[in-house]
């Protein structure tokens, strides 16, 4: 930890291969950067959000693993979206036991140099086992994860208005959910792999994990260890930046960004991956191949009660401040640079 940089730390205790250890949780403190006034002035609009978050978990429900086709058609529609703004749009096909699921991936920028990757992942929970499918047992997945997939679709059409200077792709993910979730059939991992294969410098990647759902009633935040509700608010009214314990440069870096962008509040926490929830998402495929990588997200099930339920439906979201989330992102893309310490 360099000399200077604030942090509020506490000692959790974890539990981690049948051994409980302490570790340290960190939020880095940051003032937030200010923004050139074009660049600030970038606006998502929040009823384009809702639209998409309807579509996906409403038109094309159940987009689950075992749904194939409802999985394949929220594919090409975001495919549709992203090609709109203007991106060059490629498939990377994911293939799991003769299964051709697909990654979508839209470019910008030119083709070399060091690259900037924002995923989410479009397929939601889903108990194939079950045999039938019923909102028991098919989530309609607003939150979890059409409210990330939506927040690319925007951040998409803001990269579009002009001409990027720096290598970027968006990612819209198959198959990060159960049965997959933490194997190797993950589409993340695949995309992580392509890049380690090719040797592709990826100066960050960001994963937008459930970014819609919002509380401003007390005690609406709830945290795996209770020591940190002293370094967080317990209302669920603020957007979380999560990376991994040491890696305080980016997170920093990505914090001062958001929090430059709108008047959401924007917290963030760095901690060991034994840390329950810290890799929960995609960017844990990029940390496994050595990369870096974040987790943008409200905080999934220590927040929102719809978590993989029936009730994770599209009316519940709040689109102003999900908007506020994605002008977060965009000014990352514009003014990321790696950090020095």
């Amino acid at each position: 930890m360099r000399p200077g940089r604030a942090v509020l730390v506490t000692v959790a205790i974890i539990w981690a291969g049948g051994i409980a250890c302490l570790a340290l949780v960190a939020q880095p403190l940051v003032t937030p950067i200010a923004l050139p006034t074009a660049l600030a002035s970038a606006q998502v609009a929040p009823a384009r959000l809702e639209e998409h978050v309807k579509k996906l978990s409403v038109d094309f429900y159940p987009r689950s693993a075992d749904q194939f086709e409802k999985l394949e058609q929220a594919a090409h529609y975001i495919s549709a979206q992203l090609a709109a703004s203007g991106a060059k749009v490629l498939v990377q096909e994911v293939t799991v036991q003769e299964t051709k699921y697909k990654n979508i991936i839209a470019r910008f920028g030119p083709e070399q140099g060091p690259l900037l990757v924002v995923g989410a992942h479009y397929d939601s929970h889903g108990e194939a086992s079950a045999g039938a499918v019923t909102l028991a047992t098919h989530t309609p997945g607003a939150d979890d994860n059409a409210s990330g997939v939506a927040g690319l679709i925007e951040l998409a059409h803001l990269l579009g208005r002009s001409r990027q200077s720096r290598r970027i792709e968006l990612l819209a993910y198959t198959t990060e959910e159960p049965p997959h979730y933490r194997s190797e059939h993950m589409g993340s991992v695949w995309h992580a792999r392509s890049l380690a294969a090719a040797k592709v410098d990826v100066q960050l990647m960001l994963s937008l994990e459930m970014i819609g759902y919002f509380s401003d009633a007390p005690a609406s935040q709830s945290y795996f260890i209770p020591a940190m509700k002293h370094l967080y608010s317990d209302c669920g009214d603020f957007i979380a930046v999560v990376g991994k314990f040491g890696g305080f440069g980016a997170t920093r870096k990505v914090k001062a960004l958001m929090a430059g962008a709108s008047d959401l509040p924007v917290l963030s926490i760095n901690a060991p991956r034994a840390l329950q929830g810290v890799d929960f998402s995609d960017h844990r495929s990029y940390w496994n191949a050595g990369m870096p990588a974040l987790m943008v997200t409200d905080t999934a099930f220590l927040r929102n009660p719809n978590y993989h339920g029936a009730g994770d439906t599209y009316e519940k979201l709040d689109y102003k401040r999900m908007a506020k989330v994605v002008q977060g992102v965009y000014a990352v893309t514009q003014r990321y640079s790696s950090p020095s310490y």
